[in-house]
């Protein structure tokens, strides 16, 4: 059963000899060997450059290179906490992770639960299909799409609204709708994909469970609250956490493709701003310390969800 299942961080092997250890190696060779790609990938990809960082705290030239540009300690920091622009920024993307966590996280939960019941096989693969497959298109397909169905003039949405007496309404060049367009496209696009782990963690529930709780007259929702989700509460917690960790990281291109000078007082974030102000404007110091700002942001977060979150249920990431 998952609950007797522990955690990895607790597994321990000791070793009676060298040479056991040796053969212990030789068994699980295999395993070893096709880890190195990934082993490899993220101290190319992503240790190596965690180099580049000292940046930060450089006035940086493209022609001096880091060990010939001038350093100037937590000047781009300051900066970036005085700068007023930065600020309303932050808030942007605060806001937007936060509404993302409330709105969109639960999304593929309740999606897998709703699939859970579903005892017609063929008709549930089909709708699996066809909740997975805006997945796999591209943020700036849905971007069309999205702006072809909000148009204006041509759009379904205002094509509705027309008919019970609406003006139409310029969704994406107002202030007040962009933050509901990009959770509510995220939604549409990702929930479907989203709702994979939570089924195989619904599958590998002892079926026993089910039968006993019906046998004792329990109903669907009683069986759903009492043991699906209890069950995979240790999977939520986990996909929770790792949520947290990416709180700052909204996505860029899932920001850009919406972004106009009419929206983007409400809809500017800190991956479209360090875009501008680093690759645009070239003040690679400057964009530099957000993104440190940014992941240090998103391990705070990740190390307090954790804390709590091993108080409350006794599951954690590490």
């Amino acid at each position: 059963m998952a609950s007797k299942i522990q955690a990895s961080d607790r597994a321990q092997v000791k070793f009676e000899s060298k040479n056991h250890k040796m053969a212990f190696i030789r068994k699980y060779f295999a395993l070893y060997l096709i880890s190195v790609p990934g082993i490899l990938f993220f101290l190319v990809f992503k240790y190596v450059p965690l180099l580049g960082s000292v940046i930060a705290f450089q006035d940086y030239n493209i022609f001096k290179g880091i060990s010939g540009s001038e350093w100037v300690g937590f000047a781009h920091f300051k900066r970036m906490f005085e700068y007023t622009e930065f600020i309303i920024i932050l808030k942007n993307t605060l806001l937007i992770g936060l509404y993302d966590l409330v709105f969109a996280f639960p999304v593929p939960i309740i999606l897998a639960l709703l699939l859970n019941e579903l005892r017609i096989h063929t008709y549930k693969r089909i709708v699996q299909t066809v909740i997975y497959m805006p997945h796999f298109l591209s943020w700036v397909i849905v971007g069309g799409i999205v702006v072809g169905l909000l148009s204006p003039t041509t759009g379904f949405v205002n094509q509705i609204l027309s008919t019970f007496g609406i003006e139409p309404i310029y969704f994406l060049g107002d202030n007040s709708y962009i933050r509901t367009i990009l959770i509510g496209s995220g939604i549409w696009k990702d929930s479907g994909w989203g709702t994979i782990i939570y089924l195989a963690a619904i599958a590998g529930i002892n079926p026993d469970l089910y039968e006993a709780a019906q046998i004792d007259g329990a109903s669907k929702w009683r069986q759903t609250f009492s043991i699906t989700i209890p069950t995979i509460l240790p999977t939520i917690t986990i996909l929770l956490l790792l949520h947290m960790g990416n709180f700052l990281d909204f996505g860029f291109e899932r920001v850009y493709i919406f972004l106009n000078p009419l929206n983007s007082e409400n809809g500017e974030i800190l991956d479209t701003y360090v875009y501008r102000a680093g690759l645009v404007d070239r003040q690679y110091s400057y964009t530099t310390a957000i993104g440190l700002f940014k992941s240090l942001v998103g391990l705070l977060l990740i190390m307090i969800g954790n804390t709590f979150s091993k108080k409350a249920t006794g599951d954690g990431l590490y």
